[in-house]
């Protein structure tokens, strides 16, 4: 399938703009150069913060169904310019074309639901003395500042800006340097839905150096990230000196528990083709493999088998099952992994390395007998590897579950009710699966515990983030003497 690459740009104060020319963007497939990044300057900084300011007071005074409107347009034009929008993500990002496809249409889902969210941001009447009226109102917190990661470039962007202006803010987004293409063309579809100018703002550049500068501005009221939890980390410093409220969908090393009292065959298939979803960059990506003793065997078995007859190519290729990885730097991270793993006498079960030379393919790939201080047991490898290892008892797989400091996504496999509910439970994670490895919808909450960050995105909750309660109490008729 050919593709073409439309130039990403900066989008402030209601205009586009060219940036500096900053480094080139890179076709992980083929390695062949697509555009140069545009750069923002302190200038354009300052003109976008000043933009977001002067968005907010235009934005926060429209009605929720006013804004609702622009939003469900918005879905509208995501969802028609879907096969474009996939064609950019998967040039700039390497993910399989259904697979980009598939995102640009579940953002479309999550700009509909928040858009909805909005005129649900209900407040309370509070009972109390019959003189007094006691209520809550819940009001936009004001500009807001989004830094958002390359591996989900659509509906990442799309979820932190669709919540954001539901709530009746405006935001600045930093882009993913990696993939400016994918959020220009969704910002491009927010633009012709009408939004007024200032209310969305899209910059690009160093990211130390823009995170440092929004979220140290006193015009910017709260932040939004997702990425890395080192990064994470340093951000929600950031805002903690300007006592700034963040939301931090962090990193994971997601657990699968596999019980005894399902089909192990079954399940291994399913393990594959889970894994091997955006090559593995996934931060609900399964990642550690803990298989209850009695079909361990069968399930490598299976799982392995399953590794082998996956097709690794172009993403733009018909008939690939996983594309590349985005770039060198998560190359460099596998081989570290395996080459760890291979120190400590682990068996390399399928795949382990690099596919050609040109494209930054990987195979898939499973490692069995890995001692629990492992590297790859300790450390998320996002990409496609799967460590295996073998639990006696449920209380053992929990505990191995739990080990570690991040707690963002888990996956079980069991028949039994008993078991299910002791690992609902007790494995720490914000978000748990059982018998599949689906994680959220638009409607359901999103987000991690522990160093997995906080906050949430979608479902009910989604807007809190960007919303401040307001107590007010009413006296009818001010008191006299």
């Amino acid at each position: 399938m050919p593709g073409t690459y439309d130039a990403p740009a900066l989008y402030i104060g209601g205009e586009w703009l060219e940036g500096g020319k900053g480094p080139p963007i890179v076709n992980p497939a083929t390695e062949e150069e697509l555009g140069h990044l545009p750069l923002a300057s302190t200038a354009d900084l300052d003109r976008a913060l000043d933009s977001a300011a002067r968005g907010f007071a235009v934005w926060r005074a429209k009605s929720p169904e006013a804004r609702g409107e622009i939003l469900h347009e918005w879905a509208r034009l995501v969802r028609e310019r879907a096969d474009r929008i996939a064609e950019i993500l998967t040039l700039e990002q390497g993910k399989i074309f259904s697979e980009a496809r598939g995102e640009v249409v579940r953002s479309a889902a999550l700009i509909e639901w928040d858009a909805d969210e909005g005129r649900r941001a209900y407040g309370h009447i509070i009972p109390g003395d019959p003189a007094l009226r006691l209520m809550t109102l819940r009001q936009p917190i004001g500009p807001v500042a989004a830094f958002t990661p390359w591996n989900f470039p659509a509906s990442s962007p799309a979820r932190k800006v669709s919540a954001a202006l539901a709530a009746g803010c405006s935001i600045i987004v930093k882009a993913a340097e990696e993939t400016p293409g994918t959020a220009t063309a969704i910002v491009r579809c927010l633009v012709d839905a009408g939004v007024p100018p200032g209310v969305v703002n899209l910059v690009f550049g160093k990211p130390a150096e823009i995170s440092a500068y929004l979220i140290a501005s006193p015009i910017i009221r709260a932040a939004t990230f997702t990425g890395s939890v080192p990064v994470g980390k340093h951000l929600a410093g950031l805002a903690a000196a300007q006592m700034k409220p963040v939301i931090m969908e962090l990193g994971g090393h997601s657990p699968v528990i596999v019980c005894d009292d399902v089909d192990a065959a079954a399940a291994g298939r399913l393990a594959i083709a889970a894994k091997i979803r955006n090559a593995g960059q996934v931060c609900t990506s399964p990642t550690r493999f803990i298989v209850q003793e009695k079909i361990h065997d069968a399930f490598v078995d299976s799982f392995v088998a399953g590794a082998k007859a996956v097709r690794v190519g172009n993403g733009m290729d018909k008939g690939v099952q996983m594309g590349p990885l985005a770039n060198p730097r998560r190359i460099e991270a596998m081989d570290r992994l395996i080459a760890d793993a291979a120190r400590r006498g682990a068996t390399l079960a399928a795949g382990g390395g690099r596919i050609g030379n040109r494209g930054y393919f990987f195979e898939p790939t499973i490692v069995t007998g890995l001692p629990l201080d492992s590297e790859m047991m300790n450390v998320e490898p996002f990409g496609p590897l799967a460590p295996v290892t073998p639990f006696r008892d449920l209380e053992d797989a929990i505990a191995l579950a739990n080990a570690l400091p991040y707690g963002l996504a888990s996956y079980a496999f069991t028949n039994s009710p008993a078991r299910a509910a002791a690992l609902t439970d007790q494995v720490e994670s914000g978000i748990m699966s059982i018998n599949h490895f689906g994680t959220t919808f638009p409607s359901t909450p999103f987000g991690g515990v522990k160093e997995s960050g906080y906050g949430r995105e979608g479902g009910d909750e989604s807007l809190d983030g960007f919303m401040v309660t307001k107590f007010v109490s009413h006296r009818a008729e001010m008191e006299v003497g």
